[in-house]
């Protein structure tokens, strides 16, 4: 991956590393974004008594770090490995397959126009890295229609990447939602959450039944502002009908990972 930041990564940051060197009590390894060098105390591999760190960890091996503490004077940085979850180091490396993905576009044009890929990634990178914090969160902004490619680069190359970049990147989307639960003790009771139900629909978001009186509301937006706007929407809808018919609801936000 060409896609490097400059200086040191901020305490907390989630980062890709390549494991070096496995010693005793700790593991080298290099941080992959920032090409430096960490070190992941025994204490910091995984939960509980260690017996054989290899058992966790092996020279090459690609893992996800956190960053517990840096010290910039003696260029130290502390890692820790256990302190990732899987829904933290699912998404660390969906960025970097994202990554990935964008300089696969670039490396498509540069062939088709028989230039060097590096000298075509340097030529974007100098314009866009210093507005954006990737090179694919620049890409979902060509999708979007917010950043024109003919005004950083050639114009014959900027219409290529962007028909690469819209055929093969999806518009940026949030989701926003979680669990509605609805009880009604009128003889019509049924007929009357299915109404209100409905009445939420209108509003465009996704209502799965999951049982027992729950079910999942979810919407789908380009961006949380839009999301929010449709979700308050549709929970608006179903309030005001509820009070005129007796039907009980609660809702509880649930945050994706």
């Amino acid at each position: 991956m060409l896609l490097k930041k400059e200086g040191f990564p901020e305490e907390d940051e989630l980062v890709l590393c390549t494991v070096t060197a496995v010693q005793f009590h700790s593991v080298f390894a290099t941080l992959d974004e920032y090409g430096k060098t960490g070190l992941i105390h025994i204490s910091e591999i995984a939960p509980g008594r260690i017996r054989n760190i290899r058992d966790y960890v092996v020279e090459g091996k690609k893992v996800v770090c956190k960053v517990l503490r840096i010290d910039k004077q003696k260029g130290h940085i502390d890692l820790s490995l256990r302190r990732v979850n899987e829904a933290q180091k699912r998404k660390k490396l969906n960025q970097i397959k994202q990554e990935q993905l964008s300089e696969r576009i670039i490396e498509f044009v540069a062939k088709a126009n028989k230039l060097k890929f590096e000298g075509l990634y340097d030529q974007l990178a100098e314009k866009i890295l210093d507005k954006y914090p990737s090179m694919f969160a620049a890409f979902e902004e060509v999708v979007s229609g917010n950043l024109d490619l003919s005004k950083i680069i050639d114009a014959k190359l900027a219409k290529q990447l962007t028909e690469q970049i819209t055929q093969r990147i999806k518009p940026p989307e949030v989701e926003v939602g979680g669990e509605l639960t609805l009880s009604c003790r009128e003889p019509n009771g049924v007929e009357l959450i299915k109404e209100a139900l409905k009445k939420a629909e209108e509003a465009g978001p996704a209502i799965k039944y999951k049982g027992t009186g729950t079910y999942s509301i979810w919407v789908k937006a380009e961006d949380y502002k839009s999301a929010e706007k449709i979700l308050k929407k549709a929970l608006d809808a179903i309030e005001k009908f509820s009070k005129k018919n007796k039907i009980q609801q609660e809702f509880k936000r649930i945050e994706k990972d």
